[in-house]
């Protein structure tokens, strides 16, 4: 005790702290930083990962690797371009962006099948960007600047956030709201590229989605003969992969190949439509100087954009409103992703790391002119399936799309761009969420599935900004209304007994008084309250700030409702009551208020169940002690309040400071723990409460605390002393809690049986 009281050194409101062991403000600092140069050398080597694996490579790993960079390099070729489409930028760009990404992620990565590149959200957010600059800012920068200079921003951005490991941040947004502007934002996609598919033109593609869907079928009768490219191209992609799946289930030996198959159908379907417009379109050039479908024409080979960003002060202020939604939807859509294929194949990814990887790629990419680049969910499937072993994957793939920037140009220029659209309404529409995915968001929690169907509703109805926007606010406001308002019951006791051979054992557990047909516990099973006088409250929720004053209420409320008055309020004239407590209503008397009460037991002891409680702050200490002080003024005595699964020492502490735990004469402090005007006096607190000052011996307070409760710790002498004997009012489980407060009331209802006897 010595130690413990030399250690702390500080004094509480009411108690010194060396009358009980609480844990230490060192105990705290230590547990923050136990070796700071192993700390430092262990960040610093957690930023590459690639040093933990790379000296163990093997040959058999390379197999895998080159199988999957192979197949996932033959599909972003066409969809890099595809999505450079949807961005509103040059083909070329979308290449620019697949290589570095591919590339550099291998260095920083903590998942093997994650794909880094253009997809189909960023895409089309970079288009509404360039399009919002464009409107306020006509003609000062093109296209390509202004992606490159988000690329670069967001990407500075989020590698700040994985450098200061703020990675947690992501975990406020859930998974409903994520996959509802992901399935909103795949709507506004197909919808936005079915007109280009089908060589409609005449209004703005990049409009709220329902807008571009009334145009798209006002349009229709204007089709043109690209819908002879794009409809065939769609309908062979869905085809190929049907028929790949259908005979993957009837020649299980052969599903590798037919996988590889429906893998190349991309690369497949894109070179058939090239020769066709190649053969179509030769010979017909116009006059203007156009062909009669529209396709890329002029794709230049190479980097031809390498060199220092140029970051132009101006346009970085016009992209400040922008920022917001672009960086959330790199980091989230890219962790998602991650930690969705590290659950499937058995790895744990770094949150915060991967942050760091797709900022330096961002950050990187903007010197090679990328556009925001982050995870795409279609390429880091295809990935996994192919058997990638290592994130070195992504060399291989950046190697194919180099031999296509260099060796393939000039077959890109007879691409038609209905094929671009079909290939990208074919890969986005699998972000869609299915019918049983929503229908699992109402079954889990239906407040979730209203979060999603709103986040679909704006995306589509406004646009994929609000609709982010309103999916993160909806969860947030979600979240502290549940922390604001947990649930919580009073507890009643069902006695479990189970025979054997030998003998017949039981054993009580503790489940809500009121019971409704909610399907979880058995109808017929019958719940005993406890000893009257004694209350049992399970609180399901961390005890905060928001939600300290909530307890209070119910647990007062309950008890005036429920419990005696210790006062005889007959005695009391109506104009001495305080104003909040009139007295009984009209037509009733004081007689018959005093009868009522006098009907309700008598309030011995509270049980609080702090099993489910891992947090506890200042004002919810404050918020118990306030409790404790209007229920002892209602039962006009000393209650006691038990604590039962204590799970954390700052909790304990936290109870220690607020008078609990250490015995009944705690009750008598009714101060604040963190005063907002302190009192200078000196020596005395609200209602005449003393504050001990430290050089008071700590025997003595010792000896006053233990004198109240010494019968409680005799009641447990059977029980092995798990929790210290100077905080008998912490205990280990609810039922020996529940035990210590009833046999209270037995030896009090003792007592009283003595003194009426003696009176007698």
């Amino acid at each position: 005790m010595a130690s413990t009281a030399k250690r702390l050194g500080k004094r509480i409101i009411g108690y010194p702290e060396n009358t009980v062991p609480v844990i230490s403000s060192r105990d705290w600092v230590r547990g923050l930083v136990k070796d700071p140069k192993r700390d430092v050398i262990d960040y610093l080597l957690s930023l590459f990962p690639i040093i933990g694996w790379i000296t163990r490579y093997n040959f058999g790993w390379l197999t895998g690797d080159l199988i999957a960079g192979l197949t996932v390099g033959m599909v972003v070729v066409p969809q890099g371009m595809s999505y450079a489409q949807i961005a509103t930028l040059p083909p070329e760009f979308g290449l620019y962006s697949s290589f570095v990404g591919v590339l550099i992620y291998c260095f920083f990565a903590t998942s093997k099948d994650v794909s880094i590149g253009p997809v189909a959200v960023m895409s089309l957010t970079v288009s509404q960007v360039i399009k919002h600059v464009n409107d306020a800012h006509p003609g000062e920068w093109d296209g390509p600047q202004i992606a490159t200079t988000l690329a670069f921003i967001c990407g500075f951005i989020v590698l700040g956030i994985g450098l200061l490991r703020l990675g947690w941040l992501v975990e406020f947004i859930p998974s409903p709201a994520v996959s509802g502007f992901m399935t909103g934002s795949a709507i506004s996609i197909v919808a936005g590229q079915v007109p280009g598919m089908m060589g409609i033109t005449g209004f703005d593609t990049r409009a709220p989605t329902y807008l571009v869907i009334i145009n798209t079928l006002k349009g229709l009768p204007r089709t043109t003969l690209d819908a002879a490219w794009g409809l065939p191209g769609l309908v062979a992609l869905y085809g190929i992969r049907m028929l790949c799946d259908y005979f993957t289930k009837k020649f299980p030996r052969r599903a590798r190949w037919f996988f590889f198959i429906s893998v190349l159908r991309n690369a497949f379907v894109i070179l058939v439509l090239t020769i066709a417009a190649w053969l179509y379109t030769r010979h017909r050039r116009l006059p203007n100087g156009k062909y009669p479908i529209k396709i890329l024409q002029n794709v230049p080979s190479g980097f031809k954009h390498v060199g220092q960003p140029v970051i132009d002060s101006n346009l970085v202020s016009a992209l400040a409103g922008e920022l917001p939604v672009a960086t959330i939807i790199l980091l989230l859509e890219h962790i998602a992703i991650s930690k969705s294929f590290g659950r499937l194949n058995g790895y744990k990814i770094n949150p915060n790391q991967e942050l760091i990887a797709i900022g330096v790629t961002n950050t990187i990419g903007s010197c090679f002119g990328a556009y925001p680049a982050t995870g795409s969910f279609s390429r880091s499937a295809l990935k996994s399936k192919s058997g990638v072993r290592t994130p070195a994957a992504g060399i291989i793939t950046s190697v194919v799309v180099i031999v296509a920037l260099y060796g393939l140009t000039p077959a890109f220029y007879w691409i038609p761009n209905a094929a671009l659209s079909a290939v990208i309404i074919h890969a986005v529409a699998d972000l869609v969420a299915s019918p049983d995915q929503v229908y699992s968001f109402w079954r889990v929690s239906p407040l979730e599935f209203f979060i999603w169907m709103a986040a679909v509703l704006v995306t589509v109805f406004s646009s994929i900004e609000n609709g982010i926007y309103v999916s993160i606010c909806t969860s947030l406001a979600l979240l502290l209304i549940r922390v604001a308002h947990p649930r919580g019951s009073f507890l009643g006791r069902v006695t479990l007994r189970s025979k054997s051979h030998d003998s017949q054992e039981s054993r009580d557990v503790f489940v809500p008084l009121e019971q409704k047909n909610n399907g979880v516990l058995n109808e017929h099973i019958k719940v005993d309250p406890p000893s009257p006088g004694v209350l049992v409250y399970r609180y399901e929720e961390s005890y905060l700030y928001p939600n300290s004053s909530l307890l209070n209420s119910v647990l007062v409320d309950y008890v005036k409702e429920h419990m005696q008055r210790g006062r005889d309020m007959t005695l009391v004239k109506f104009s001495d009551r305080p104003w909040n407590d009139p007295g009984p209503p009209r037509g009733t008397t004081s007689e018959s208020e005093q009868a009522r009460n006098e009907k309700l037991p008598v309030l011995h002891a509270i049980v609080l169940d702090f099993s489910s409680i891992s947090h506890i702050d200042t004002t919810a200490v404050q918020s118990l002690i306030d409790a404790r002080t209007e229920i002892e003024r209602w039962a006009n005595h000393s209650v006691e309040f038990h604590f039962a699964t204590i799970l954390s020492p700052w909790i304990r502490r936290a109870l220690v400071a607020g008078g609990f735990g250490i015995g009944n004469s705690a009750s008598k402090f009714t101060g604040e723990v963190a005063p907002v005007v302190p009192y200078r006096d000196g020596h005395t607190a609200p209602d005449g409460v003393p504050v001990l000052d430290d050089d008071i011996e700590a025997g003595d307070v010792k000896r006053k605390v233990s004198s109240s409760h010494s019968s409680v710790a005799e009641e447990e002498r059977d029980y092995s002393l798990i929790l210290s004997s100077e905080t008998p009012f912490f205990h280990v489980d609810l039922a020996g809690a529940v035990r210590a407060a009833e046999s209270g009331l037995d030896r009090l209802n003792e007592r009283k049986s003595r003194e009426q006897l003696i009176a007698i």
